[in-house]
């Protein structure tokens, strides 16, 4: 057989062997790959997010060492004008918590007693209210909000609320309504003064056993799963070790399915 028929003899096979043609059981060359779109960009669904408060901070209470141990970022709330207000701040804003005033207030019921100093009560005409909130500003440091301690009575009454707030805008502090009375003025007037405001939905430890703050506990998992942001209370003192239990021991559960953040993350 010739060189050139030889040649062209081989070059048929190659064509074949390129086309994919065979002779039976001959190898088959490779398909290219099929051509795929890439798949369709799926957003994820934020998650949802959780603020714990814990109040009254200020005087050394039961649980303040406890609360700063707590494993998920948290918001301090400190009285104004007692003898550890500004160590109890320095504390939580060394551990890296916000630091807001737990600014007294006169509630429905109680004696004024409890209010501790420099409390805001409904009988004040408005240069006093305005003096007694700008001075609890200055007495607390690293406070980035206010929210009211106790204040059923007070935080229900536009006068008032109106003067607390305008302070809050000038001091470029938001406040959290800790809902302590169903009548409370605060979120209207904080739409109309532009001062940044979130509500309180559960507190914790208003009773103080375990049994009641571990039913608390289970109320706020259902919150937590039911809304996109949720804010709970718990307090130093009396319940403060108990309260402090309960966190450390049932948060961490959590933090599969909720982001927690301090107050100031959620205030519009």
């Amino acid at each position: 057989m010739s060189v050139r028929k030889i040649g062209l003899g081989l070059g048929i096979a190659a064509w074949m062997l390129l086309a994919g043609i065979t002779g039976g059981a001959g190898p088959v060359l490779a398909e290219a790959p099929a051509v795929t779109e890439d798949p369709p960009f799926r957003q994820e669904t934020p998650r949802k997010k959780a603020a714990i408060v814990i109040d009254d901070f200020g005087n050394k209470m039961q649980g303040t060492e406890d609360m700063m141990e707590l494993p998920v970022p948290f918001t301090a709330a400190v009285m104004p004008f007692l003898p550890t207000t500004k160590q109890d701040a320095e504390l939580a804003h060394s551990h890296g918590v916000d630091v807001i005033i737990h600014m007294p207030m006169e509630p429905v019921k109680g004696k004024r007693s409890w209010l501790g100093p420099g409390a805001i009560t409904t009988d004040l005409p408005d240069d006093e209210i305005r003096r007694r909130v700008i001075a609890a500003v200055e007495d607390v440091p690293y406070a980035v909000g206010m929210n009211n301690h106790m204040g059923s009575k007070a935080t229900a009454d536009p006068r008032v609320m109106r003067i607390v707030l305008e302070v809050c805008k000038e001091r470029n502090l938001y406040f959290l309504d800790s809902r302590t009375s169903g009548k409370s003025v605060i979120g209207k007037l904080c739409a109309e003064l532009g001062v940044k405001t979130v509500s309180n939905q559960l507190f914790f430890d208003e009773v103080y056993t375990f049994e009641h703050i571990n039913k608390q506990m289970k109320r706020f998992k259902t919150l937590v799963d039911k809304r996109d942001v949720c804010i709970a209370i718990g307090h130093v003192g009396p319940p403060g070790k108990k309260t402090a239990f309960v966190l450390k021991k049932s948060l961490p559960d959590l933090k599969d399915r909720v982001e927690f953040v301090p107050v100031s993350s959620l205030v519009q």
